[in-house]
């Protein structure tokens, strides 16, 4: 990407984010521009990359299904509704009100093109405040198959001679490889009065935005194109089957990275990061292991294959699996750790503790180096509310155990295996919850000799 002088440091940003689209290929009831890559919706990755601009006001223009995208931004970006749909130009026009009294920079993105760069935007609005200054800068892209997108005829030089949609376009037109990603930075006072001479004599009946550029030509103003070195930034993302390619891409990416930075991914292709995943040094990753959003890893951890994260925090030393599931609130001290078959939700193992095998602990507090035995459960939920089980430090609890919470068992003290544990404990006791064994000699004999006859006796009557 050209190199061009940053922009004064007192133009302010706008941006104008496209998402009218009704997105019916996806075949789906969610806003297209809410389906999740890397388990954020791509809208809030488009969002997350224009808020390093720390633009002053933020306008997304929606139809269909726009109370999602309002439900979704809140008060974070304006909604300006497009309807009817008339064209992507028309599309822009409608974001003219949210911007009234606003003077500086605006860019234009598009909801379903989520990757898009902080650098790549901020070379538009460098380009924006060149030399020569452009009323319309646009965001191009050279793929390795141009297909039916837009294209941008320029001078070497980077100044655009004309732009034309494939469907309009001449064979000639359309041996041009340079493509339109249709992302555009032009100044506030220029946008709209250029929007306003743009007509719809196409063979879509629609205002395209591109047209500005070609107003702007006619009226000999310069505009200019900058190219992008990575076309996948600007890939949109229109079906399921897109989506899943976006997603690889970006897990692609992640994996390469986690590894860059330190980490062991015994089989990278079979991990899965979410969008905020952190991940420290020397972390061994086992095959097929998934993490959801809010999962921070420090250094010297390992995960065993077949592990399930989402919302947890694993402190150093950490060890989980195989096949353990870690659920919002699951805090892991310094070398605790939890084996296979292990649920933890809203709780917290401390220092050196260990849960090996087969237990649930939910909205639980553990000491530092207690033990939990296998099967062992935390009975958190009594149909309406969820109660708190509490275990001191270095407490040893016995394979089988159910402790039913509200509860709080003693630093030191043991509950013995197989224990239904409904009162608290105290520090150094043993409780014991088992009834009295009953023993006959003999019966079993007895039994097997009386069941043997009888069946012997079915099968000749």
């Amino acid at each position: 990407m050209t190199e061009t002088a940053p922009p004064p440091a007192a133009s302010p940003l706008a941006i104008i984010v496209l998402a009218a689209g009704k997105g019916t290929r996806m075949k789906s009831a969610r806003h297209k521009v809410l389906h999740p890559v890397a388990g954020q919706p791509m809208l809030e990755h488009l969002l997350a990359s224009a808020a390093q601009l720390a633009p002053e006001r933020s306008v997304v223009v929606a139809g269909h299904g726009r109370e999602q995208l309002e439900a979704q931004l809140g008060t974070r970006a304006a909604i300006a509704v497009q309807e009817p749909q008339l064209g992507t130009g028309h599309a822009v026009q409608q974001a003219e009100e949210a911007l009234a009294g606003f003077e500086g920079d605006v860019l234009i993105l598009y909801g379903d093109v989520p990757f898009v760069r902080p650098e790549t935007m901020r070379a538009m609005i460098a380009r924006l405040h060149g030399e020569d200054t452009p009323a319309v800068v646009v965001l191009g892209f050279e793929p390795e198959d141009p297909l039916r997108y837009g294209r941008i005829l320029a001078h070497d030089d980077g100044r655009i001679a004309m732009m034309v949609e494939y469907k309009d376009a001449t064979e000639e037109q359309r041996a041009c490889t340079l493509c339109n990603s249709g992302l555009m930075a032009v100044k506030s006072q220029d946008l709209f009065a250029l929007l306003a001479k743009v007509e719809n004599d196409n063979a879509a009946g629609e205002y395209y935005l591109t047209d500005i550029v070609n107003v702007a030509s006619l009226e000999e103003r310069t505009c200019a194109v900058i190219v992008t070195d990575d076309p996948d930034e600007v890939g949109g993302i229109n079906s399921r089957a897109e989506l899943a390619a976006a997603e690889a891409r970006w897990q692609t990416r992640r994996r390469e990275r986690a590894m860059a930075d330190g980490a062991t991914l015994v089989a990278p292709e079979t991990v899965f990061f979410a969008w905020d995943t952190v991940i420290g040094q020397d972390v061994m990753i086992e095959p097929n292991v998934v993490f959801g959003p809010g999962v921070t890893v420090a250094d010297d951890v390992t995960i065993h294959a077949f592990s399930h994260l989402e919302g947890a925090t694993l402190e150093s030393g950490v060890a989980i699996g195989p096949y353990a599931r870690l659920r919002p609130g699951a805090v892991l001290k310094a070398n605790s750790k939890v084996g296979n078959f292990v649920e933890m939700k809203k709780a917290v193992l401390g220092e050196g503790a260990k849960a090996n095998h087969l237990s649930y602990l939910g909205d639980a507090e553990i000491g530092a180096g207690a033990n939990i035995g296998a099967g062992t459960i935390t009975c958190n939920y009594d149909g309406y509310f969820k109660h708190k089980t509490v275990i001191g430090e270095r407490a040893f609890i016995g394979s089988n155990s159910a402790l039913v919470a509200p509860v709080k068992i003693g630093a030191d003290a043991i509950v013995a295996a197989g224990s239904a544990v409904t009162r608290d404990v105290g520090d150094g006791e043993l409780r014991l919850v088992r009834g009295e064994q009953l023993v006959k000699p003999g019966w079993a004999d007895r039994f097997h000799d009386t069941m043997k006859q009888k069946k012997k006796a079915q099968k000749e009557g």
